[in-house]
């Protein structure tokens, strides 16, 4: 592999401590080198890998000093105390790519409700014209230590999130109000999260319009994904609740939509959740070839769908997956009226051996009624 040295970091001499690195525009020592097909920076010029010291600060000046680079992150630990933020404005944005074993973890008293890193955490922008506009995150693994959120995206448009492991955190994903009048636009693929265990964690919280998700596998969570806006789609996501004796079963659910405007769903599959799908008054969703599963039935209840308002959603293919343990099965729990409809169900469980009727299954309660 050929080395280009140029002078944007200083030499690491040594990674026993944390007062032995300095940073140093003048230092020869420092190297960019090809990773795949790119020309990539590489941090581990001035950060310590593996050093058991915080390097955030030393991250954080490794962006602000390398304006429209792609920043490469070496396998090795990565100790941070406080948030890394990168830049939504095109001229100084960052693209980091980590290897597969790079670590980015929290370090002890972190402040909860901050995320490791903040996409476009600092100097907001909006544009999807100007070169630079299009960043985000590739690979590594970002490990919350039971407190932090894992990444959070704070400002700008079209940011991308892709490859990357999200390992014990409040919140594995947040994605905040975006800077084209609400719309993030996002981009996030193959995203594989695990949260706290604990009732507070949230797999992915949306907050900003019109992202999309794809493939992406969530556990040890309460809430899996909790949609607050419209426009959003997904494909592919899978929830799975794994019991804690911190855990709160009963208020577990994989997917709650707020949002007023449209958002589709396409092969999403809540696994074990005491609600699958959560409506919020009465919020309109497609939802196509989904599933609501469970693995085992010694549970209180079993509810696929819920709605605190008429059910407005559109349901087509869905699964049902019900098992004989459990004492409450609900297909739909809904408020009278609204205009949703449930198509072709598939496999009720555990009558889907039987002859009866499958139209008989499909009951909707009001919420006074609701498991009586």
């Amino acid at each position: 592999m050929k080395h280009i040295f140029i002078p944007v970091f200083a030499a690491l001499l040594a990674l026993t401590s944390c007062a032995s690195v300095r940073y140093s525009h003048s230092s020869s020592n420092n190297v960019t080198t090809t990773v795949g097909n790119g020309c990539y920076v590489v941090v581990t010029g001035t950060v310590p890998v593996n050093g058991g010291c915080d390097v955030a600060d030393m991250v954080q000046e490794v962006i602000d000093n390398n304006p429209n680079r792609t920043i490469f992150f070496p396998d090795g630990v990565y100790l941070l105390s406080h948030p890394v933020l990168t830049p939504a404005d095109p001229a100084k944005s960052v693209h980091l790519v980590f290897a597969n074993y790079a670590v980015l973890k929290a370090m002890d008293g972190w402040k909860e409700g901050e995320a490791l890193v903040k996409l476009g955490g600092k100097d907001p922008f909006n544009s999807i014209t100007i070169n630079g506009s299009n960043y985000g995150i590739e690979g590594g693994i970002f490990d919350g230590s039971n407190v932090a959120d894992g990444i959070s995206i704070d400002s700008g448009r079209e940011t991308r999130v892709n490859h990357v492991s999200i390992k014990n955190t409040r919140v594995g994903l947040h994605i905040k109000r975006g800077a084209n009048n609400g719309s993030s636009d996002c981009d996030i693929v193959d995203v594989n999260i695990v949260g706290n265990n604990r009732p507070n964690s949230v797999g992915v919280l949306v907050e900003g319009y019109d992202n999309t998700f794809t493939d992406m596998r969530i556990a040890s969570v309460n809430k899996g994904v909790w949609i607050r806006t419209g426009g959003n789609t997904l494909r592919n996501i899978h929830p799975l609740y794994i019991f804690n004796k911190e855990q709160d079963y009963e208020s577990s659910c994989a997917f709650i939509v707020e949002g007023d405007s449209n958002n589709w769903l396409n092969c999403c599959y809540s696994d074990q959740f005491a609600t699958g799908f959560l409506l919020e008054r009465g919020a309109a969703v497609n939802m196509r070839d989904c599933f609501a599963m469970w693995y085992s039935g010694k549970v209180p209840s079993q509810t696929a769908i819920r709605s605190t308002g008429a059910f407005n959603a559109q349901v087509t293919g869905m699964h049902f997956g019900f098992l004989d343990e459990c004492p409450k099965i609900a297909i739909l729990v809904s408020e009278p009226g609204g205009r949703g409809f449930i198509l072709d169900p598939l496999d009720f469980a555990p009558h889907s051996s039987s002859d009866e009727d499958v139209s008989s299954m499909y009951t909707v309660f009001t919420n006074s009624s609701a498991g009586k």
